[in-house]
């Protein structure tokens, strides 16, 4: 069975001057990408970011794990061809969390859209038309032949449209063309899992979170602790700029000049609305809404999520769902399902990431090439080392991503690629079972070894795939007793993700070690019982804990539209608490 070593996370004093071959900043997962291949190369690296590990875009996306059909139009066939095999490979090497998604296409029109597809693929503006069969069609069969290579998926089909999603679709929807993408349950968890597999081929190499980047002179890079304010030196023979949207800002930190990079935010909505999430039985429905936007909606769990937009920012930092985009979002499912009804009061939770597009004149948001590119600053007046940095690039084409970056970063440190990640499972994706039965065999193992009831086998088998074995005997020992108000979690587990990844702040817990914030599963009971753990398992005083719970509270409210109660004073006035639970080390260090 596959063991689970901890995560080797460390806060900056610990790698005071420490020398690495390589320094990443940004750890989002084109950074955490870069990070693992190059550990795979016996290089060995420390990933740092001024957040949390993904915690910029790389935990606001869509979600989904697609080829780019629309990319088609703007004659983006490299991309569509890279995004469809990147596609195929998640599926293949990361089973637990990317699950294939079957997707419709509503269509009300025969010939709609051929113009307005052949002006865009030739550069020029259109106005804007829906698009027809026909257009489809095309874009579909050719999405099918680029998709090819490892092949995972069913070519698509088009026919008319079925009683049940006459219902459902607006009335003037005729046809439906079916097709298959991706889509992942937790995108922040593969991150954690891509920095444990870089950590166990070169034990070298080293992870901090909440550390920013001041500066480069020579070949020493300072660092400041975000949560204490210390700063530190290391450093370094090369240097990976993968802040994203931040490219920009950290570039100039780093001694460079060059604008590369502008963002657009994308919003999304997530729904507790059981009969739309009936309706799709499983599909997600890919549609234009009646400005041209194309948008998104299916079902995530047991909520459904919605997106998204595309509006230009100038501050990745100060973003948020605004009102007007909660509005849109919601009119333009009002458009698409007219039969039913959607309100304010069904969203349970917002999120909205920057997308780090590379500079265009482009007329409109949706017009900027989603592709991808590495550029090379080399060593200046005031600094010793090359400076590579990662321009564009969107979640599925990580790897693809990496692999070019790192064949440029050993360039550069004089070395030779040993071995590809393009076959290498992820993390718990490893010895995964195959198909239903083998699962059952195995969520059935799982229990009988461990204790712990099928249910919550089979839970910890979709969170954490085949670590899952190792992680319910080492919960059972430390009690895995559920919380009260959230019985999907115990303690022992919520105290294992404290210890062991990283968690340096109860959002950090709350908001992307667990699917309860965007469950739409937090209450103001379930954040202080969450945070008695969290305190308990990180020594946090009663100070501390208060602080953090306002501080998780607010950015909940504020950021993802949660409905908790108003927020308290932030003093160092101790909160109410849970009762003291006893949660011994979930797992040991080997």
């Amino acid at each position: 069975m596959s063991r689970m070593p901890p995560l080797p996370f460390v806060r900056p004093a610990a790698v005071a001057g420490r020398h690495f071959s390589t320094v990443i900043v940004g750890a989002g997962i084109n950074g955490v990408g870069v990070f693992r291949d190059l550990a795979l190369q016996g290089v060995d690296c420390l990933i740092v970011d001024k957040g949390d590990f993904s915690a910029g875009a790389s935990s606001a996306p869509s979600r989904m794990i697609h080829g780019g059909l629309r990319y088609l139009e703007s004659g983006s066939f490299a991309l569509v061809a890279e995004s469809t095999r990147e596609r195929n490979l998640l599926l293949r090497n990361a089973p637990h969390l990317v699950q294939p998604l079957k997707t419709v296409v509503p269509l009300s029109s025969f010939f709609g859209g051929l113009m307005s597809s052949a002006l865009k693929f030739f550069g020029r503006t259109p106005p804007q038309r829906t698009r027809g069969l026909l257009a489809v069609a095309a874009g579909l069969r050719l999405y099918d032949l680029l998709g090819r290579r490892q092949r995972v998926m069913p070519n698509h089909r088009i026919g008319r449209v079925q009683p049940a999603d006459r219902r459902l679709f607006r009335s003037a929807v005729r046809w439906t063309a079916t097709f298959f993408d991706a889509w992942i349950s937790h995108p922040e968890w593969l991150v954690l899992e891509l920095i444990r597999d870089a950590c166990r081929d070169e034990p070298r190499s080293v992870a901090t979170n909440h550390c920013r980047v001041m500066g480069c002179a020579g070949k020493t890079l300072t660092l400041r602790d975000e949560t204490t304010g210390e700063t530190v030196c290391v450093t370094a023979d090369a240097v990976v700029n993968a802040s994203g949207a931040w490219l920009d800002r950290s570039t100039a930190l780093l001694g460079g000049v060059v604008p590369r990079v502008m963002g657009t935010k994308g919003s999304h909505l997530v729904l507790d609305h059981p009969a739309l999430r009936d309706a799709l039985e499983g599909r997600m429905a890919y549609f234009e809404a009646l400005d041209g936007r194309v948008c998104i909606v299916y079902p995530f769990l047991d909520r459904v999520l919605v997106g998204s937009t595309d509006i230009p920012v100038d501050d990745p930092d100060q973003i948020a769902t605004e009102p007007a985009e909660v509005d849109y979002l919601l009119e333009v499912l009002g458009e698409v399902f007219p039969n039913l009804a959607f309100d304010h009061s069904d969203v349970v939770y917002t999120y909205v990431g920057v997308r780090p597009l590379a500079r265009s004149d482009a007329d409109k948001p949706g017009q900027i090439s989603r592709d991808h590119s590495v550029v090379v600053d080399p060593p200046s007046a005031s600094r010793d080392v090359p400076v590579v940095g990662l321009v564009g690039g969107k979640w599925t084409t990580f790897r693809a991503l990496a692999e070019e970056a790192t064949d440029e970063v050993l360039r550069l440190l004089g070395r030779s690629r040993r071995a590809s990640t393009r076959q290498l499972p992820i993390g718990g994706g490893a010895d995964m079972p195959q198909g239903a039965q083998a699962a059952q065999r195995f969520v059935e193992r799982i229990a009988q070894d461990s204790g712990l009831s099928p249910a919550r086998a089979q839970a910890l088998l979709a969170r954490y795939g085949s670590h899952a074995w190792r992680m319910a005997q080492g919960f059972k020992v430390a009690g895995d007793v559920p919380l009260q108000h959230a019985p999907d979690y115990s303690a022992a587990e919520l105290a294992y993700l404290c210890t062991e990844t990283g968690v340096i702040h109860l959002d950090d817990l709350v908001i992307r070690r667990t699917l309860l914030a965007i469950r739409g599963r937090v209450t103001d009971a379930v954040l202080a019982e969450v945070a008695g753990v969290a305190a308990l398992a990180l020594g946090w005083d009663a100070g501390r804990e208060h602080r953090e719970l306002h501080n998780c509270a607010t950015a909940l409210r504020e950021r993802h539209g949660v409905r908790l109660a108003p927020a308290a004073p932030d003093t160092d006035a101790a909160p109410v608490s849970p009762a003291p639970l006893t949660i011994q080390p979930a797992l040991s260090p080997s």
